[in-house]
């Protein structure tokens, strides 16, 4: 009969699953949502869903190369955000609202 320790092991597979959930809801965000906020989240979320499976494929191989890799990752979504807030302001102080179809009159 297999102990608590053989019931309790949480190896790589389960990792890349939930990865693999966060970054189908993330993307559901992306395509259902017209909300230029929720559409950001679903980024957001997507690029943690990357984080969590370099970090698990850094820890099955026990280099540090999946760490490294988070690193840059979470540097493009800081610029991502404060661009993508950056242009959400700029529609809501021309439009008063937030809908992603004034992002193609942004031009003028």
């Amino acid at each position: 009969m297999p102990g608590i320790e053989a019931l309790m092991h949480i190896g790589i597979k389960h990792y890349l699953f939930l990865s693999a959930i966060l970054f189908s809801f993330g993307m559901l965000a992306v395509l259902l949502r017209r909300n230029v906020i929720v559409m950001l989240m679903g980024i957001e979320l997507m690029l943690n869903a990357v984080n969590l499976s370099f970090i698990a494929f850094a820890k099955e191989s026990g280099s540090l190369s999946g760490h490294i890799m988070v690193f840059f990752v979470m540097t493009i979504a800081a610029a991502e955000a404060g661009v993508g807030l950056a242009l959400a302001v700029a529609i809501y102080k021309k439009f008063h609202e937030l809908n992603i179809r004034f992002f193609e009159h942004l031009r003028g």
